[in-house]
């Protein structure tokens, strides 16, 4: 792990090994390659390896996505906290307004910064997540992204 002063917009990508370059990787390739097999050589055997390899990789791709979207609740869960200890109570009522993808964002910026971005954000000035990002001037670090 980085230290907690160093991240920033440019390195905030958490990979996770093990997933990223070991399980996704061999169980797509060895699903391909039982799916090559059953065309090619079409048995009881092949298309059942091949259902069995496509399953195993649905259960790997689907698991992670199942992690992540539990973690985007968390985010969406801590970040309301923390905007309505730190928003006007004006402001309350935009935090209904902001998507998920929003919050996974908005999560970076300083408490300082928070209103000003939420404002901007509301009122659609920023096409993505990735411009939301972008406009953070000094980079609240999450460190315990899954």
């Amino acid at each position: 792990m980085t230290d907690p002063g160093t991240q920033n917009i440019g390195n905030h990508t958490r990979w996770m090994p093990l997933f990223h370059f070991f399980a996704q990787p061999v169980t797509m390739f060895y699903a391909l390659y039982q799916i090559k097999l059953a065309i090619s050589s079409p048995t009881t055997d092949t298309i059942v390896y091949a259902l069995f390899t496509f399953a195993v990789t649905c259960a790997v791709l689907t698991s992670r996505l199942m992690a992540n979207t539990v973690q985007d609740r968390i985010i969406r869960l801590e970040e309301t906290l923390r905007m309505q200890r730190i928003l006007p109570a004006s402001m309350h009522g935009d935090i209904a307004k902001i998507t998920r993808g929003q919050f996974v964002a908005l999560r970076f910026a300083p408490d300082a910064e928070l209103p000003e971005l939420v404002r901007r954000t509301v009122a659609g000035e920023f096409p993505n997540q990735k411009a939301i990002k972008q406009a953070i001037k000094n980079w609240r670090g999450d460190y315990l992204r899954a």
